[in-house]
């Protein structure tokens, strides 16, 4: 399936959607801690879906209801869990994975077939190392984790993904010793391991810091029944503040920005960067570009995601844009440094691509293109924005905005967007 995308203007306001990372671990954790524990403002998408039916499997027992979620009953230990599927998303197979491990049966965890290439093997050292027994045949999905681990120390490289990290954390109160974990290598994407830390304390769970993003200890502790309501998605957020920045009039965003660590909230400091004047208010942000953005060189190694927004910038730069530090941006739902190479360049764009970031920069003769966003979210998103100030593109894979946004079309078509389904 494609998208028709003609250009465009989007005037009006705009919900930001909730954010999946915390979605995503305020479930888990809700499920650990159980007795009618509540997530409101939940972000209702395919992975975060995946994530509400792995805790199912486990046992938990969810009720949704609206944009909430209550866990009236936390997930069973003693449970023989069938196999869990987490369809497309990385996060829930990980943290699932060190869930897993604290059970004592086998349990099969798996994937889409975009899952299946992710790496997964340092992952299950780490917890083979304190007692699991995990089996896979190259590293990836799909994998065979057996525990009940027990703790102790452990030691995992962080420059793969900091998700590695997050599952390990996660796990570690409800093993009979507690972890004292250590990473080596420098840790990549570091805001979304204080996004876990900010979590687990909002449930009752303590993680004493010895030396920031490379040594913790987490002693046994239980997860406490709590509220917690998830904030704005400053993922998504930059999607819609680019889109606002290349096709915007009066572009107003709406949305609960709370006060819970965002590695993505560094997109502001990357906007005012290019010139644009960005005005936050406690639910709204409104924004002022300048005629032509200024260009610059950008360091994402700790938030990777904003690769996509950032990268469209360059339609209407002056100068070139330059991306650095985000080797593991190949490590996503899709190589999204190759991918966003080899589809903008169509656009007319001129484009360098280095192992870890990209060099962009505009010209005079931008022309429309289909782009095939490889089924990723985040792309077709990102593409989708590109033709509405390009015109005369085609887009690929729209139906991958139910990872993450599934109303994306829609909102975008309801401020002036002209995004057709073909």
């Amino acid at each position: 399936m494609k998208c028709k995308v003609e250009k465009s203007r989007i005037t009006g306001e705009i919900i930001c959607p909730p954010n999946k990372s915390y979605t995503h671990r305020a479930i888990f954790l809700a499920s650990l801690a159980g007795n009618n524990s509540k997530v409101e403002n939940v972000l209702l998408s395919a992975d975060t879906i995946a994530t509400v039916e792995a805790c199912k499997k486990f046992g938990a027992d969810i009720e949704t209801e609206n944009s909430s979620i209550m866990v009236k009953n936390p997930i069973k230990f003693d449970r023989i869990v069938p196999e869990i599927n987490t369809e497309n998303s990385g996060t829930t197979i990980r943290i699932a994975s060190g869930i897993a491990s604290l059970f004592s049966e086998e349990i099969t965890l798996t994937g889409d077939e975009s899952l299946k290439k992710r790496p997964m093997q340092p992952l299950l050292d780490a917890l083979s190392s304190i007692g699991a027994q995990c089996k896979s045949t190259d590293g990836k999905p799909p994998i065979k984790i057996k525990g009940k681990i027990s703790g102790g120390d452990v030691t995992i490289p962080g420059n793969f993904t900091s998700q590695f990290i997050s599952a390990l954390l996660i796990s570690a109160p409800l093993t009979e010793n507690g972890i004292n974990l250590s990473i080596k290598d420098n840790l990549v994407s570091k805001p979304y391991l204080d996004a876990t830390i900010a979590t687990m304390r909002k449930f009752g769970v303590s993680v004493q810091t010895l030396i920031p993003y490379k040594r913790y200890n987490v002693s046994p502790q239980i997860y406490n029944a709590t509220t917690f309501s998830v904030p704005i998605d400053f993922s998504s957020l930059a999607l819609l503040l680019s889109a606002a920045v290349l096709n915007g009039d009066e572009t107003v965003i709406k949305g609960n920005i709370g006060n819970l660590p965002q590695g993505d909230e560094v997109f502001i400091d990357i906007l005012e960067q290019l010139g644009v004047s960005v005005n936050i208010e406690e639910d709204e942000i409104k924004i002022k570009s300048p005629e032509k953005l200024k260009g610059g060189r950008f360091d994402l190694s700790n938030s990777p995601d904003l690769l996509p927004p950032l990268t469209i910038l360059v339609l209407n730069s002056e100068n070139p844009i330059e991306i650095v530090n985000v080797k593991h941006a190949r490590l996503k739902e899709t190589d999204r440094i190759a991918i966003t190479a080899r589809e903008l360049i169509k656009l007319g764009i001129k484009i360098q691509e280095n192992e870890d970031g990209l060099i962009l920069e505009s010209t005079e003769n931008l022309t429309g293109a289909e782009l095939n966003s490889e089924n990723d979210h985040r792309l077709f998103m990102a593409f989708c924005i590109a033709g509405m100030y390009v015109g005369n593109c085609v887009v690929t894979d729209p139906k991958s905005v139910q990872v993450s946004y599934p109303d994306f079309i829609e909102e975008m078509n309801r401020i002036g967007a002209k995004i057709q389904p073909e």
